[in-house]
């Protein structure tokens, strides 16, 4: 039988991820396809929702090399978060691609038999996926699996950071993980578009990858003088808005201080208690550092720190904005779009003790494809 991923809590405060036999699917409604699985990445997204904060460190492997169990303690705190899903074995996977191998009998559906696409919609990571058919976007003639199984989370979020900016009346971003896949993608959007983006890195050679790729405004949190050079570039860039994928720690607060300092540098201002009067804006999207959100209210009073999804944004988009933007990724998908990927496993590999090291890390710049079927 098929194979699908599965992640369960159990009672007990222990995670077990596994693989589970399932049916080979049918179409269930004249709009639902049967997608054969080929590819689909590894986002933090996915990784969450396997591990549900389990202690990774004091994971187990057992079963065998098939069919490999992985079991890991859960603390009391992430037992607590994790309360509503325990007994659940759930799927996991946003996104990925594969060749559709049966349809329903509507229009749309029978149109996608024998095509490649890409689905968003979860439960990706298994040998077969059945869904609506329009949450499959065909591939360009050409494109393989690979290219495709990333072409909705990170091209979706990196267009939704520069859509949100649009609608909220700024003119200029931030974002905090400049190197990484969706980092390099949002640069290469606002580079193709002409807006000012402030790219912030952790390592000196992140800075000097994102140059090369032709960045304007990069700035290294690891170097002494981060808070100054950082300033500078929100000065030239106006930017009063950044998406924050650590999270946890002091970031957040130093986001909001430097655009203030910047603010308050333009010419004309004049003194205000209160601060400017320029609304400054966080959202935090990521987790990276999963400690406390620390904020010194140095930064007036115009401002605003929340958290950032892409389903509520797209869900705010409305359809027609939203199908603008899939096209748009399918126009360019080797090129503003183009994921690529540092590894790639099979699906009994994902639950391996030498891949969970590897891919649970998040790296900036890694990205671990799970390759479920040649395509």
């Amino acid at each position: 039988m098929p194979l699908q991923l599965r992640s369960l809590v159990r009672p007990d405060a222990t995670l077990e991820l596994s693989l589970a036999d399932v049916p080979v699917p049918t179409p269930a409604t004249a709009d639902e396809v049967i997608v054969r699985m080929e590819a689909s990445p590894m986002n933090p997204s996915d990784i969450g929702v396997m591990f549900t904060g389990a202690d990774i460190a004091k994971a187990h492997q057992s079963g065998t090399d098939e069919r490999p169990v992985i079991t890991a303690p859960l603390s009391a705190a992430a037992m607590a978060a994790a309360s509503g899903r325990v007994g659940q074995a759930l799927p996991v996977g946003n996104e990925g691609a594969g060749t559709v191998v049966a349809v329903g009998d509507s229009p749309g559906a029978q149109a996608l038999l024998g095509k490649k696409v890409a689905m968003i919609g979860g439960a990706m990571y298994a040998e077969y996926r059945a869904l609506p058919a329009k949450q499959c976007l065909v591939l360009p003639d050409g494109a393989t699996a690979a290219q495709g199984a990333s072409c909705f989370v990170n091209p979706l979020t990196a267009l939704g950071m520069v859509e949100t900016m649009r609608m909220e009346g700024h003119r200029a971003l931030v974002h905090t993980v400049g190197a990484s896949n969706l980092g390099q993608m949002l640069n290469r959007i606002c580079l193709k578009d002409g807006i000012p983006l402030v790219n912030i890195v952790r390592r000196p050679e992140q800075a000097e990858l994102l140059t090369k790729q032709g960045a304007k405004h990069v700035v290294d949190s690891s170097a002494e003088d981060f808070d100054a050079k950082l300033v500078e570039a929100l000065l030239v860039t106006g930017a009063t808005i950044a998406f924050d994928a650590i999270g946890g720690g002091q970031l957040a607060g130093r986001l909001l201080f430097a655009m203030e300092a910047a603010l308050l540098q333009r010419p004309g201002r004049t003194y205000n208690r209160y601060g400017t009067d320029v609304h400054k804006q966080v959202y935090v999207y990521g987790s990276l550092n999963r400690s406390l959100i620390e904020i010194e209210r140095n930064f007036g009073s115009a401002w605003g720190i929340g958290g950032w999804l892409l389903f509520p944004f797209l869900q705010r988009a409305g359809a027609e904005r939203v199908q603008q933007l899939k096209q748009r990724i399918f126009d360019e998908m080797t090129s503003t779009f183009a994921s690529h990927y540092t590894r790639e496993i099979t699906l009994p590999e994902v639950l391996t003790l030498d891949a969970i090291a590897s891919y649970s890390r998040m790296a900036t710049g890694e990205k671990t494809l799970v390759r479920i079927a040649p395509g």
